[in-house]
């Protein structure tokens, strides 16, 4: 009888790995026809040295030593380098390198959640919800998330072998699970409250803290466990921070940020349960309603209460719901980074609390199992579907940049680097003045960015506006005395026009700057001695 029930068990989860995967190719399968975008794509891939010189010792050495692009992820860079050895510049191969990092994640919550709590229905809907949800459809389609997606895929793989460590604790099964860990925090530091996570799973599903009397030895115990992940932890955040230490931190007051924290974490409560209106970047608000702020801070402190307080009854409620609020911690924005209030890719980890919640909690609801059967079966079914539906929708406007940009527009208000990177693909496109149009309205929103004016002299060049070029390399110039890029086509123009003096002057710049190019010119003509 027992072999019987293991092969019923394991043709069970063999048909809802298969599904898994085939409704998550579903959805994301299009991505392989995807262009790459100018959000950040041209950081990581598209106009990256580094990564089109392929897996070369020196790629390899400097993805271990660089903080480009404000991230110390050395698996992330060797990834693309690897995708670019395979693909060169096709973005459909590293978007599909993306979906089956985020397959294998699925597919890893659900053997984790099953071999935790033998559950299987339960555990499927957790990694279908993982799978199908709209706000991941970032981290998934644009690929300069891989960072994203990589530290996913080591962050469910190092809690499958703690689990592997907690059935039979070894040091072979610890130095797998501390591995695993270092991986993960090597392709994304945000995975550093991973040891938090397995707290709470020794409190349930594991139940390791029913074996331990007193809280002084339970205190201990998980002190002496998990130690070397939490040096490992305070280590890459505080390397992290000193990285991702720049001028956007100071642009929000801190007040602004404070109250920016809890009223993004209900916001993705929001979008979680009604997903609606999401876009590739969320602007910051230039004030925060106080009823908002303040409905957002009581609506996050009753929830956590009620976690603590129904904690032995509904331990699931507890795990789950401090599983959103302790992976969300490191984004939650009070120490800034960059412009967004908030970003759906910082959901991608959190949202798997919010699941266990409804997994162990919703069916909690019916008393009697047939209730069950023909309530909950077709309404998971139901939910995952829309979930599906709305995923697939949502992927769809990732397929090239101007897509993405049109649509966040649509959804956001004073939407600066919408109107921005909108303003770079339209004069691409030979559709200056509607260029300039957009590239208006960013500088409106955001009069600080030195980008927006610089890519608008450029646009003002293409249609012989030499005067209000130059204004604009002057202001990104007055912005950032040492950009280069703005002395140099500042210089060009005054070249041009015949006002040598200025140009040379602004050429000499440029090359004390590290672009000596418009210098070697104009010496060859004579223009400058």
């Amino acid at each position: 009888m027992p072999d019987k029930i293991n092969v019923g068990l394991n043709r069970r989860k063999l048909m809802i790995s298969v599904v898994l995967i085939l409704a998550t190719l579903a959805v994301y399968w299009q991505v392989n026809q995807f262009d790459f975008t100018n959000t950040d794509d041209v950081v990581y891939v598209t106009q990256n040295s580094r990564v089109q010189a392929g897996m070369t010792s020196e790629s390899i050495r400097w993805s271990f030593v660089t903080t480009y692009a404000e991230f110390w992820h050395p698996l992330t860079w060797l990834s693309l380098m690897l995708d670019y050895e395979m693909h060169g510049l096709n973005a459909g191969g590293y978007h599909l390198t993306n979906l089956i990092l985020h397959i294998l994640s699925a597919l890893l919550l659900f053997w984790l959640f099953h071999r935790m709590t033998g559950a299987i229905w339960k555990s499927a809907f957790v990694a279908f919800f993982f799978a199908l949800h709209p706000l991941h459809v970032e981290s998934v389609a644009w690929v300069a998330e891989r960072k994203d997606v990589l530290s996913a895929f080591f962050f469910m793989l190092t809690l499958c072998f703690y689990v592997y460590y907690t059935e039979k604790r070894s040091i072979v099964r610890y130095l797998f699970v501390l591995f695993f860990f270092v991986c993960a925090l090597m392709s994304k530091t945000i995975v550093v409250t991973l040891p938090a996570i397995m707290i709470l799973l020794d409190y349930w599903p594991l139940k390791r803290f029913e074996t331990r009397g007193n809280k002084t030895d339970l205190l201990l115990w998980q002190l002496k466990e998990k130690t070397l992940l939490f040096i490992l932890s305070a280590y890459f955040s505080l390397l992290t921070a000193g990285v991702q230490y720049n001028i956007t931190a100071i642009n929000f007051p801190f007040i602004s940020r404070l109250a920016n924290a809890p009223v993004s974490c209900a916001t993705y409560l929001e979008k979680t349960f009604w997903p609606h209106d999401m876009a590739f970047f969320y602007p910051f608000p230039a004030q925060f309603p106080f009823w908002q702020v303040w409905e957002a801070v009581f609506l996050i402190i009753g929830i956590s209460i009620a976690a603590i307080l129904t904690a032995r009854r509904l331990p699931y409620f507890f795990v789950g719901w401090f599983w959103y609020a302790v992976t969300l911690l490191p984004v939650i924005g009070i120490i800034q980074v960059g412009r967004q209030a908030m970003a759906d890719r910082y959901t991608y980890l959190p949202l798997t609390g919010i699941a266990i919640c409804l997994a162990w909690g919703i069916p909690s609801l019916f008393n009697h199992e047939k209730m069950r059967r023909k309530i909950l079966f077709p309404a998971s079914i139901a939910c995952l579907a829309a979930l599906s539906v709305l995923s697939w929708q949502q992927c769809g406007y990732w397929k090239d940049s101007k897509t993405l940009l049109h649509q966040a527009l649509q959804v956001t208000n004073d939407n600066y680097l919408a109107h921005h990177n909108l303003g770079q693909v339209l004069f691409e496109e030979g559709k200056t003045s509607e260029a300039i149009d957009h590239y208006n309205e960013a500088a409106r929103i955001m009069p600080d960015h030195i980008l927006i004016y610089n890519n608008r002299g450029v646009a003002y060049l293409k249609i012989g506006e030499y005067q209000q070029a130059i204004e604009d390399f002057s202001k990104a110039i007055h912005l950032m005395p040492n950009y280069a890029d703005s002395y140099f086509k500042r210089g060009a123009v005054y070249l041009g026009q015949g006002h040598k003096e200025a140009g040379c002057r602004d050429a000499r710049k440029a090359c004390e700057l590290g672009n000596c190019a418009l210098l070697e010119i104009a010496a060859q003509k004579g223009d400058c001695r």
